[in-house]
């Protein structure tokens, strides 16, 4: 019978061992349902507990997404911060959910460490959101929504032109909704829609439904629409 994990070698850019980790075989990513801002929900094994790769011999966590250099400095501030502290820990087997959000966290600290790209950055914030919202714990959700949301607006303020600006937006706005920044998430979405230059039909489409879903929100907090929406039929 075959598995759903499998398997990998990494070898660790920082202390250079060996070491393996697990992954998901495509045929067992079944998903259940996609939230607006694309967290997806699987049915058994969720691929996103085995994003994060954890050296066991000195701590280092990372993601395919991560850079693969070291600058002199960041390794200082890592051996002083992580591996000096660290107990040899084996993280490359099944996961649960506490283990996977421990990892998640060791590898915001190491990408931070690291002065990863802000698009990195967000995306371990979001994932944690995720993961907080796979719980339950609407809490703690907001909190990582609201890292994740300051770290893409950031890297839309750098590095905007460089990738699909209109996903990019449209999370942007879907964020500030479920955040309640009921305002800022209407200006985002409209953005999308009216801007010409934007060819992603699939997110112009998407956030027309938000748009639709915000107006929602705000008649039922019994709060007062922007002039655009107050128009809409």
């Amino acid at each position: 019978m075959v598995e759903p994990l499998y398997e990998i070698s990494i070898t660790c850019t920082y202390c250079t061992q060996s070491f393996k980790t697990m992954k998901v075989r495509p045929s067992f990513k079944k998903a259940i349902q996609t939230d607006a801002d694309f967290c997806i929900h699987y049915k058994d094994v969720n691929p996103n507990f085995y994003v994060v790769r954890i050296c066991p011999f000195c701590g280092y966590a990372h993601t395919e997404n991560f850079s693969q250099t070291w600058k002199p400095a960041h390794k200082s501030i890592f051996q002083e911060k992580v591996a000096e502290n660290w107990t040899m820990r084996d993280y490359c087997g099944e996961r649960n959910w506490e283990s996977t959000v421990q990892t998640f966290k060791l590898a915001l600290l190491c990408a931070q460490i690291k002065e990863e790209s802000s698009r990195v950055v967000a995306g371990l914030l979001h994932h944690l959101a995720w993961l907080y919202r796979s719980s339950g714990d609407w809490e703690q959700e907001k909190r990582f929504l609201a890292f994740a949301l300051e770290a893409y607006i950031h890297v839309f303020e750098t590095e905007g032109m460089d990738i699909n600006n209109a996903k990019l937006m449209f999370l942007i706005g879907e964020l500030n909704r479920r955040l309640s920044n009921y305002n800022e998430a209407v200006r985002w979405f409209s953005r999308i829609i009216n801007d010409r230059k934007i060819m992603d039909a699939g997110m112009i489409r998407a956030s027309r439904e938000q748009w639709v879903a915000t107006r929602e929100d705000m008649l039922a907090s019994r709060l007062e629409l922007p002039d655009e929406m107050k128009q809409a039929t």
